[in-house]
């Protein structure tokens, strides 16, 4: 029965879409509200599902200026939108993403400003700091993040989807810590999650070291990614299902997981522990656990069950 309803969705998601709009909350253009976005395509394909899909795929999902401001737009909105209890995040054309536009971004990268060494540091520190949040906001958006990976991620795409919470991608899938290759360290993100995404440091070692490709059953095998899907559709219908399956449950229970997750990973299992105290002397005085309980012994599905929004 969930499968049938996460086709339905997926059909109606479809012919909701024109292909090369990019069409976030917005009607025709003859009038009405216009996209704010121009890397960003925002759909809502099933009830409390928020689909975010990188839109520039005649560029290959290249990220550009604009799309190191909007990431941080976007997400700061979802984190608030009590609408919205999880997030697919996905890539529109060929491939997830070809990573950074070099040639839009050579400016703030080759060109920073100041009078001096120091200053010109001081702004460039300022800058690698502005496009790290463009990821680590998708990590402190409480709501969880499934992104879907087809075709080629490279260099900031591995950045992007090591912020995400679950990862899938198709069998065409390969994976690149590119930055070795165009003279620098990555710088927003990799190096720090990956380690603890993957576990083996020799692995990840090799990787940002060599800038080797990884593919998918690799990826598999590591960690990288929980599961892998033949085509696309396959995958995006079970990215859509995974979020169905996240978003019926108590958005409480969920997004108090997500966080003392990431807290968990970060700290000592005491400090995880103590902080979980802390965060559920609260929580549980909710009306979600009672609910969820009795639902539970009634053998009902949570599906069956109205939660309040967060």
């Amino acid at each position: 029965m969930l499968s049938v309803f996460v086709r339905s969705a997926l059909t109606k998601y479809r012919r909701s879409w024109l292909p090369g709009q990019a069409v976030v909350r917005a009607m025709s253009s003859s009038g009405g509200a216009v996209s704010p976005y121009t890397t960003l395509a925002i759909s809502h394909p099933a009830e409390s599902v928020t689909h975010v899909e990188l839109h520039r795929p005649e560029k290959r999902n290249a990220m550009n200026k604009a799309f190191w401001s909007e990431m941080v737009d976007c997400f700061n909105e979802i984190a608030v939108d009590p609408g919205c209890r999880v997030v697919v995040v996905s890539g529109a054309g060929k491939v997830f993403t070809a990573g950074i536009d070099l040639m839009d971004m050579a400016s703030d990268v080759l060109m920073p400003e100041g009078d001096d060494t120091a200053r010109i540091a001081w702004n460039m520190k300022r800058v690698i700091a502005k496009y790290q949040e463009t990821f680590s906001v998708i990590e402190k958006c409480p709501k969880p993040v499934v992104v879907a990976v087809h075709g080629a991620c490279v260099g900031g795409g591995v950045d992007l989807i090591t912020a995400c919470d679950i990862r899938l991608c198709t069998q065409d899938a390969w994976f690149q810590i590119k930055e070795v290759d165009i003279g620098l360290a990555a710088d927003v993100g990799t190096l720090q999650r990956l380690p603890k995404v993957i576990g083996s440091r020799s692995l990840v070692n090799e990787l940002a070291l060599t800038a080797r490709k990884m593919f998918a059953d690799e990826a598999k095998s590591s960690g990288l990614v929980s599961r892998v899907f033949a085509d696309k559709e396959a995958m995006i219908a079970a990215a859509l299902e995974m979020a169905d399956e996240i978003a019926v449950r108590s958005p409480v229970a969920v997004q108090g997981t997500k966080v003392n997750l990431i807290y968990s990973r970060d700290h000592s299992v005491a400090e995880g522990l103590d902080y979980m105290a802390t965060w559920n002397m609260s929580m549980l005085q909710t009306q979600d656990v009672m609910k969820s309980a009795q639902a539970s012994m009634e053998k009902k599905s949570p599906r069956s069950i109205t939660f309040s929004k967060l």
